[in-house]
């Protein structure tokens, strides 16, 4: 009788194969309104293990006080934290008594996760290859949640081209998308405005046409606020 062949086939972690092996999902949203789109993601998610990365200190704090204010077991922990602190932080996650980890991309490279069921990238890494580090945690036993802001959209196609393959775009049912002026003043009466988007896939442009255009002075804010975050990160 011929010798069966135990030989186990050889696993790549190369961009393709972790690209294509991890379930991914792609929500688009502008940034003012990603905390309220997180809480609805995270809504049936309180029995998973979450490993949620932003771009910044500052936002990693701010996601962390919304997060416990709707009693969700949460803690961030970035560059302003003590090792000891982080190593504690690395420990009660692995060992399952907190669910939500909130940290930055360079702290991200300093730990070893275990038993990480959903990566949320709040925002995607300045640098492509940054994403595909948070991606192995996940690999073959999770899914991946990308929030895609319209200035992310440069990123994006970097990543699918890296890994040859599209994130799957979904749209939240019932969200509503709101200008900054609309969360101002909160004037739940008037419509957002509707955008179009030109020279974009019929799928994406049908997510996007729902997205409030920003004027040319939140524009210009919201590149202040990428040049405190690159000091802050």
């Amino acid at each position: 009788m011929s010798e069966e062949n135990t030989t186990t086939p050889k696993k790549y972690y190369d961009y393709i194969s972790v690209g294509n092996r991890t379930p991914q999902k792609a929500y688009f949203v502008q940034q003012h309104d990603k905390s309220r789109m997180l809480l609805d993601l995270l809504a049936p998610l309180k029995a998973k293990q979450i490993l949620l990365i932003v771009k910044s200190k500052k936002n990693a704090d701010a996601l962390n006080t919304i997060l416990k204010e709707k009693e969700f077991n949460s803690l961030s922990v970035h560059g302003n934290h003590r090792v000891s602190q982080i190593e504690e932080a690395q420990m009660v996650f692995n060992a399952k008594e907190l669910q939500i980890l909130i940290t930055t991309d360079r702290i991200f490279e300093t730990m070893k996760l275990e038993n990480v069921d959903t990566l949320i990238n709040y925002d995607l890494p300045f640098e492509a290859p940054d994403y595909f580090k948070a991606l192995r945690t996940v690999d073959e036993i999770g899914n991946a949640i990308a929030l895609i802001d319209p200035q992310d959209e440069g990123q994006l196609a970097n990543i699918e081209m890296m890994m040859k393959c599209e994130m799957k775009e979904e749209e939240l049912e019932g969200f509503e998308h709101t200008n900054r002026t609309q969360m101002q003043v909160k004037d739940k009466t008037k419509k957002p405005r509707h955008k179009k988007v030109a020279q974009r896939a019929k799928r994406k442009a049908e997510i996007k046409s729902k997205w409030v255009p920003v004027d040319k002075q939140e524009v210009n804010t919201e590149d202040d606020d990428k040049e405190k975050i690159d000091k802050e990160t």
